[in-house]
């Protein structure tokens, strides 16, 4: 059987040798063999690791499909993202600082989609097996907050009140500072027996809320989440940054940037996640399409002590970003796109004189076509950091910092 040496690795984790072949659960300058179908080795042998091959942490690593980096070490991980970023950037010919890498801390996930199945003899909570549908249980995981992994017996109990044999609910369990959140989609329709169902599930486990197919069904009381001086209830499965941890370095990256701005857009601001810090120390104005989204904004800034005026607009800015006229009062503009980037709203903000940019992104592609834009117009790309929140997974979080040169 041939050998095969792992030059590098894809964008979702697995291995690649000559040919293309795409050998998963390896790493760069591993020697494998293994039988090759469809320009992939599914069962590799590995016959000299890596020094950056470590014995995964979590027994569940083998099969479980939430982690796909659990075999490479702490500091092999962190080098590859800053890799991924360096190569998207490259590609636009860009280069500047990157930060080292900031890790969140293992078990600190604040919100993880479960899915659940019925069985014969009860139900079945946890995650896909690696490239399949299949749900595998997983308790003890590594990656969520102990308060998640403590929930699998609770996601089973509403998979038997509410799943069939041959569907699958998807349940988002989300630990806020007064309880576990919960959001169910894929279950039977909310009648009477149901309602009555989930209230003494709610009882059982003190959940503050409960919604049902995106519409809450029960509320105790109101899911709070702490965000600066503020108190924000987000709508049910609303965005939210994966851990406090992460959250935190992304904050400290953004403040660094637009500090002394005396008025920031938050563009793409969500429940508030930026603004409500910023207006801490400056005027904010918050834009974002989300209309229940911008309303716990709002909310939480009615309801928070010592911030400087906030106002929102709800705005569609693929479609209507905000013009060169409107964002020249701003002495700073902080940016957090979805994946697909914001190119129209980069292209206005490429016309402006607006002193300083923090661009916050999910997507080291879409955000390099951004910030090639950006410096064509004038921008400098200063610097950026790199933050790790989807620990032992591909997903990549950027902070660029520009300044208009």
């Amino acid at each position: 059987m041939d050998t095969h040496h792992i030059e590098r690795l894809g964008h979702q984790g697995d291995g690649i040798a000559a040919g293309p072949v795409y050998v998963r659960g390896t790493l760069p300058g591993e020697v494998v063999t293994g039988e090759i179908t469809g320009g992939v080795i599914a069962a590799p042998s590995i016959v000299t690791p890596s020094t950056d091959r470590v014995r995964p942490p979590c027994a569940h690593a083998r099969s479980c499909g939430g982690c796909q980096l659990q075999h490479a070490s702490d500091s092999f991980v962190a080098d590859w993202k800053l890799g991924v970023v360096r190569q998207a950037l490259l590609a636009h010919g860009l280069e500047t600082e990157l930060r080292p890498t900031v890790t969140s801390p293992s078990g600190t996930r604040r919100r993880a989609s479960f899915s659940a199945r019925r069985t014969k003899k009860g139900a079945l909570a946890g995650f896909h097996m690696k490239a399949s549908d299949v749900v595998i249980s997983v308790p003890d995981c590594l990656l969520v907050h102990p308060d998640l992994a403590r929930a699998l017996p609770l996601v089973e109990q509403i998979a038997v009140m509410a799943g069939s044999r041959k569907g699958e609910l998807s349940v988002t369990v989300t630990r806020t500072d007064n309880g576990l959140d919960i959001a169910v989609k894929g279950g039977k329709p909310l009648d009477s027996q149901l309602q009555s169902d989930l209230g003494d599930l709610s009882r059982q486990h003190d959940l503050p809320r409960i919604s049902w197919e995106g519409e809450v069904a029960l509320l105790s009381r109101p899911p709070l989440l702490r965000i600066g001086k503020a108190s924000v209830v987000t709508p049910p499965g609303a965005f939210l940054q994966a851990t406090p941890e992460g959250e935190a370095a992304l904050w400290t990256a953004v403040q660094e940037i637009t500090q002394g701005a005396p008025r920031v857009a938050d563009l793409f601001a969500g429940c508030g996640t930026f603004a409500l810090r910023l207006a801490e120390t400056a005027t904010v104005h918050a834009v974002e399409s989300d209309g229940a989204m911008l309303s716990s904004l709002d909310e939480g800034k009615r309801n928070a002590q010592g911030l400087k005026p906030v106002t929102i607009e709800r705005r569609d800015l693929f479609r209507n970003p905000l013009l060169p006229d409107e964002l020249a009062r701003f002495g700073a503009v902080v940016i957090d796109p979805p994946r697909a980037g914001a190119q129209a709203q980069v292209d206005q903000i490429a016309l402006t004189r607006v002193p300083k940019i923090a661009y916050v992104s999910c997507n080291p592609v879409t955000f390099a076509r951004d910030c090639a834009a950006l410096t064509a117009a004038g921008y400098r790309l200063d610097w950026v950091q790199v933050v790790d929140q989807f620990r032992w997974s591909t997903h990549v979080e950027i902070v660029g910092c520009l300044s208009r040169m």
